[in-house]
């Protein structure tokens, strides 16, 4: 029977959420890792973070509100700090009756209570929300006016004729200045947005910034062309580039912590008519998915990729265009393979994500470390499995091919459209057909689709075209998000990868030493079970996971 002073982990286990076993597992690691008892059955992937909320609100007789489709004002900053916002998880989200409503992760933490009833100089009313909401809250009421702030602090800071004397004086005295505050904002924001590369782009009369999340660019805001100068020195002093030189393109990295999580930022400068343009690629801020779960793979595709990491030797390649997650499939691929008996060895550019284990090479070709070069290298050190970044060329395809061939599994990427293109991309960079039968294992070819907002997801009927684009006579219910404050307007909400995985047998290897056409290995392909990217992205189209728009976007030339 629940009672209102249920334990939480009881409450679960009458519920239905958890087991008696999950519990006491949860409970034993508790007593090490001093966690919520919650914080750790969401860590061990029991229970989600609304079914711990639902549970509270049950057990407090406190409300749960899902913040992530709520309109939340900006005005409400004033009431609590940030600094309090952000140290006890909590947010203001509506002034009632002389009332302020507080949503807080954890309502019996009366000192923050106490604090926002300080702060506000108004009576608290205390609401239950997921914690990961309230954190995106947070940035939507907080940061977004910092940045603005820091933007006209800047604009006010510089004028034209300031700026078109920037002097050496003022660039070594950059860090004081407010273009400090308003970079390292515009980098917090775009971790918290998800977003995957920041643009700093300069426009005849403007500068604009964009993030690219999940996969699509939107304008965030705009800075005047008089601050545009400082920007970007600040970031060549971020990365180590010669802040005098404006003629060509640079590139720099910085390492930092965010929330306590390493955060790699790639910079890359590039002169352009209008002034100097800056991407900042970020890596490791939202952490890397290295479980192979958590890749998207359908359970076929599990298990032909399971098919190809079991081969001692041979080369096994990951194919898609700049951002698709090829790195992230390697990255997961090795943690797979890597064990306390076998010495694996990677050369990158860049080195994304550290591997614990794996002995990672960045390659620096000013200095003649190119693929090729450390590749053969690579081969004088004893390896087992070997991890190339990309083929980029005849050499390092010849090299990494006669590698596999000689005892040694290896593992890269490649720039094809699609699983059965990637062969003949190997025959036109000139590798003997013979060569490529007897050395590639199989090819990953992968694409990511954005995922329909949960918060926003409404259904309806598909159109007459829809209905043919999917092969379906009879008529059939499809998913779109509306736009909410979870998803930013956009109505989808994080990516899915999506994949077409060609495992070689002896008809496509003699294939291949025939010189087959793509046309060919894709029909052969398909007669032993394998799935194009079509054929995978329309499964999520059925199954609500994605939309039509994505599956003509990203899927469509491949037919």
């Amino acid at each position: 029977m629940i009672t209102n002073n249920m334990p939480l982990g009881e409450l679960l286990i009458e519920v239905g959420a958890i087991s008696r076993g999950q519990l006491e597992e949860a409970l034993k690691l508790q007593q090490t890792e001093r966690k919520p008892l919650g914080d750790i059955l969401i860590g061990l992937g029991y229970v989600s973070e609304q079914q711990v909320m639902r549970a509270l609100e049950y057990r407090f007789r406190i409300p749960f509100y899902d913040l992530s489709s709520m309109a939340l004002s900006p005005d409400l900053s004033a009431m609590v700090s940030h600094e309090t916002a952000r140290r006890y998880t909590l947010v203001p989200i509506a002034v009632e009756d002389g009332k302020l409503t507080v949503a807080i992760a954890d309502p019996m933490n009366f000192q923050a209570l106490d604090d926002v009833r300080l702060q506000s100089k108004m009576e608290v009313r205390p609401v239950l929300a997921a914690s990961s909401d309230i954190k995106s809250a947070i940035v939507r009421i907080y940061e977004q006016t910092q940045t603005d702030e820091a933007v006209e602090d800047l604009n006010k800071e510089y004028t034209l004729e300031e700026v078109e004397l920037l002097s050496e004086e003022i660039n070594e005295n950059i860090d004081n200045a407010p273009v400090v505050r308003l970079v390292n904002l515009i980098i917090n924001q775009a971790i918290n947005s998800r977003a995957s590369d920041v643009h700093i782009e300069p426009m005849e009369k403007n500068v604009r910034v964009r993030f690219r999340i999940d996969g699509e660019l939107y304008e965030q805001l705009t800075i005047t062309k008089p601050a545009h100068a400082a920007v970007v020195t600040r970031i060549k002093i971020m990365g180590d580039m010669d802040i005098a030189e404006k003629r060509l393109p640079q590139d720099g990295r910085v390492q930092t912590t965010f929330n306590g999580v390493g955060v790699d930022l790639r910079l890359s400068v590039l002169p352009t008519v209008n002034g100097e343009k800056v991407v900042i690629r970020i890596l490791g801020g939202r952490g890397i998915a290295l479980e192979r779960k958590k890749l998207g793979f359908t359970e076929e595709n599990s298990r032909r990729f399971d098919e190809l990491l079991k081969s001692p030797h041979g080369i096994i390649l990951v194919s898609g265009p700049t951002g698709s997650g090829k790195t992230t499939t390697l990255y997961t691929a090795l943690t797979e393979i890597n064990k306390p008996g076998i010495n694996v060895i990677t050369i990158e550019d860049p080195v994304e994500y550290r591997l614990d284990g794996v002995n990672q090479v960045q390659i620096n070709p000013k200095a003649g470390l190119t693929f090729a070069a450390g590749l053969r290298s690579i081969l004088r050190q004893d390896p087992d499995v070997i991890m190339v970044g990309e083929i980029r060329d005849s050499e390092t395809a010849e090299i990494a091919v006669r590698a596999s061939i000689t005892g040694h599994l290896v593992l890269s990427t490649i720039h094809t459209n699609d699983a059965a293109s990637t062969v003949s991309r190997l025959l036109d960079m000139g590798i003997q057909p013979f060569l490529v039968s007897a050395s590639l294992v199989g090819v990953v070819a992968q694409r990511l689709v954005r995922r329909v907002c949960q918060s926003c997801r409404a259904s309806y009927p598909a159109n007459t075209a829809e209905l043919r684009m999917l092969g379906l006579s009879q008529p059939h219910q499809l998913y779109k998000g509306l736009g909410c404050p979870a998803c930013g307007g956009t109505g989808y909400k994080g990516r899915i990868a999506i994949h077409e995985i060609l495992v070689m047998n002896r008809e496509l290897r003699e294939a291949v030493d025939m010189r087959a056409t793509a046309e060919q290995i894709r029909r052969i392909n398909a007669e032993h079970g394998g799935k194009t990217l079509r054929e995978s992205c329309t499964e999520l189209v059925l199954d609500g996971v994605t939309t039509m728009e994505e599956l003509i976007k990203v899927t469509y030339q491949n037919d």
